[in-house]
């Protein structure tokens, strides 16, 4: 996602910015902040206190983390949770049951043996063997939630990278919204939320990558005020072996990376926790099984397809309906 905020001027305020790494990536805050607001670094403090958090419960790339603690579990093992980890786990069986198992946050293991996650050695096609070795340790159903604790009955791991960062944006631009800043644009490794007006008194533009591995260009942008944006896709994570592209989203239906024409998917959202999922189930499902089930639940989609001369897209109405503040198209 690319996050333009312009400049302007009125009534004495003016607009606020930091930013900081984060979650292997960065974050960004934008705001209008006016005098009745707590100071510039109190607020970063409290902002950077939710993703230090966040990356505490949830983090697989970090061996002191909650998630990371109850993934070197064995079988039939028990461990006590905070409530944000509960929440994602609920969230994420959720969407595995919409998905028909496609979407499950107990990947980890394929993701590692595919050469995308944390304990990977090296991008690869795996020899069917380990593939189906792998397999037996991948199923959203092993796990079971009893009061505080998270609980497994097989030696699953659990990767919340397709709504952690969702997650983490709520959470911050809740706690925005709570210090009276009503006026922004939150983001955390490219998921965001934006809400009220830029200090011209124009809404918040995102623009809408188009899916090129080889240069950023804006394929679309949009007006947003009060939703969250994310967007799914094959572009950035990906190795080719024989020719074939390999993306770093795995069907868990499938144990593999996903094979379709569709490039990327972007979905419009009160929530940002299931814009970020919701995206992922999408560009799981492909083009077909995605737009249908958009359809069927006005979720706002607006979907990139790979074809012999570029790139077609399709909007739904829900997504042209959410956009329509500022919807236009960007120019190359």
């Amino acid at each position: 996602m690319l996050c333009a905020a312009l400049s302007g001027c009125g009534n004495g305020d003016s607009m606020e910015n930091f930013s900081g790494p984060t979650m292997g990536s960065t974050y960004s805050i934008k705001y209008l902040r006016h005098a009745d607001l707590p100071a510039a670094k109190d607020i970063q403090r409290e902002v950077e206190q939710i993703l230090a958090d966040v990356e505490r419960q949830m983090s697989t790339y970090r061996s002191d983390s909650d998630i990371a603690r109850f993934n070197a579990l064995p079988a039939n093992r028990c461990q006590k949770m905070p409530a944000p980890v509960l929440e994602l786990i609920r969230v994420g069986q959720f969407l595995s049951e919409q998905s028909e198992g496609s979407f499950d946050l107990t990947v980890e293991p394929l993701l590692d043996l595919w050469g995308f996650g944390p304990q990977s050695r090296g991008e690869q096609v795996p020899d069917s063997r380990a593939l189906a070795e792998v397999r037996q340790r991948v199923d959203y159903r092993h796990l079971r939630i009893d009061e505080d604790r998270l609980c497994k009955d097989a030696a699953v791991e659990v990767d919340f990278n397709s709504i952690a960062a969702g997650y983490a944006v709520d959470t911050v631009a809740a706690r925005l919204a709570a210090l009276g800043i009503h006026n922004y644009l939150a983001e955390v490794t490219g998921e965001l939320k934006a809400a009220g007006k830029k200090l011209d008194g124009s809404a918040w533009k995102i623009a809408l990558e188009e899916p090129r591995d080889d240069q950023q260009v804006a394929h679309r942008i949009i007006g947003v005020d009060g939703y969250a944006v994310s967007t799914s896709g094959d572009y950035r994570h990906y190795f080719m072996q024989d020719g074939r592209r390999y993306s770093h989203t795995i069907d868990a239906r499938t144990g593999a990376p996903v094979l379709h024409t569709l490039a990327s998917v972007t979905v419009i959202h009160p929530s940002a926790l299931m814009a970020d999922g919701l995206s992922t189930l999408l560009f799981i499902l492909g083009p077909e099984r995605a737009w249908d089930y958009a359809q069927r639940h006005d979720i706002g989609a607006f979907f990139v397809m790979r074809a012999d001369t570029g790139f077609n897209t399709r909007a739904n109405t829900a997504f042209e309906r959410l956009a329509g503040g500022g919807k236009q198209q960007a120019e190359h």
